[in-house]
């Protein structure tokens, strides 16, 4: 069994972070991932971001995480990085199994950082299992990442800004976004994006969701109807789109099945996506050694994960019993940070999920 200080599970834009801050303090830090790439969803992000200036806004994903990767190449003798490597156990002895191609083998941490970050919704509609049904992360990784179209005639079915960039980035591949469906009354994601796509002539229907999809060998066609206040289709308002992809974007989960593995408290937030970690105001879990921060705690912009790690890592650095010059006033300015990225009216939610477990924003 191979004995480490810092086990980080998951290398998106809150374990970068959170090794950067354990990296300063002077810890030794693994990061797991089960992607052949460092970065998460970074890597397939070329859009630019907003926030604040000392999250990198303006800055895109792709650039984003070139700048943290170079933030950690200089402490290469304290990094181990295992990519490819799945964690598939956790216990409460802070022992991980974990499998890297056909290799099994266990891991003991003092401390582990779940920075597991969020998988996609699925959405339950007749025929979703044709070929050209896709998740936005999987368009995004096909176009962006390996610069593949995912058909020509698309239906995007979710109105945030994720569903909303992918729309804009399909179009700007020269693929033909026939239109997107919102099952809400009004769209969730920022209206700038939104605006984008509408002047380029995309119908944004709301009160609208997918019913099923028609075709033989892949995606021919999609009925799409009205829903009532309760989310029920509406009879006879059903009408026929002719497209060979469906793009669904309905939104993300936090990942935390091995926090309950390892016997964790966690309670359903529906503000913060699904089942959230409960945790000290140190990013604690109710498992004493196992912390938690980024979209594992709660979904939001990429911004605020990087905060949550940063803060996270600073708190395991010093109850590994490190001293963190000036890490009074930095925690300080890193929780202020992170209210102004609260701030807005779009974190409205996000405030809400947040009080409902008693975590301060």
């Amino acid at each position: 069994m191979e004995h480490k200080e810092v086990v980080i599970i998951g290398a998106g834009p809150a374990g970068l972070k959170a090794a950067k801050s354990l990296l300063d303090a002077g810890a030794h830090v693994t990061i797991i991932d089960r992607n052949k790439k460092l970065g998460g969803q970074l890597t397939k992000q070329t859009h630019k971001f907003f926030g604040s200036e000392k999250q990198f806004a303006s800055f895109r994903g792709i650039d984003i995480l070139e700048l943290l990767v170079q933030d950690l190449g200089r402490y290469a003798e304290r990094l181990n990085i295992l990519n490819e490597t799945s964690v598939v156990g956790l216990y409460k002895d802070k022992v991980l199994s974990c499998v890297k191609h056909d290799r099994y083998f266990k891991i003991k941490a003092k401390r582990i950082i779940m920075a597991t970050g969020a998988s996609e919704k699925h959405l339950p509609f007749e025929n979703n299992d044709l070929p050209g049904i896709y998740a936005a992360g999987a368009v995004q990784t096909l176009m962006n990442e390996y610069g593949v179209k995912p058909g020509h005639k698309v239906l995007m079915v979710g109105s945030g800004n994720i569903g909303l960039i992918v729309s804009y980035q399909l179009m700007q591949a020269g693929v033909q976004v026939v239109a997107l469906v919102e099952a809400a009354s009004s769209i969730s994601g920022y209206l700038v994006h939104a605006s984008k796509i509408k002047r380029l002539g995309v119908d944004i229907l709301t009160r609208t969701t997918i019913k099923k999809a028609l075709g033989t060998d892949q995606v021919e066609k999609v009925v799409i109807w009205d829903v009532d206040d309760t989310w029920q289709g509406i009879k006879r308002t059903e009408r026929t789109l002719h497209v060979d992809t469906v793009c669904i974007s309905v939104g993300l989960a936090p990942l935390t099945e091995l926090l309950m593995q390892v016997g964790a408290e966690v309670t359903y937030v529906r503000e913060l996506g699904g089942n959230v970690p409960i945790i000290n105001p140190y990013y604690e879990t109710t498992v004493k050694g196992v912390y938690a921060c980024g979209d594992a705690l709660g979904i939001e912009e990429a911004s605020s994960a990087m905060v949550e790690g940063a803060l996270t890592g600073m708190f395991v650095a010093e109850d590994l019993g490190y001293t963190l010059e000036e890490s009074t006033q930095k925690i300080k300015a890193l929780k202020s940070e992170l209210t102004f990225l609260r701030s807005g009216p779009h974190a409205e939610k996000i405030r809400t999920g947040y009080m409902k477990v008693g975590v301060k924003t």
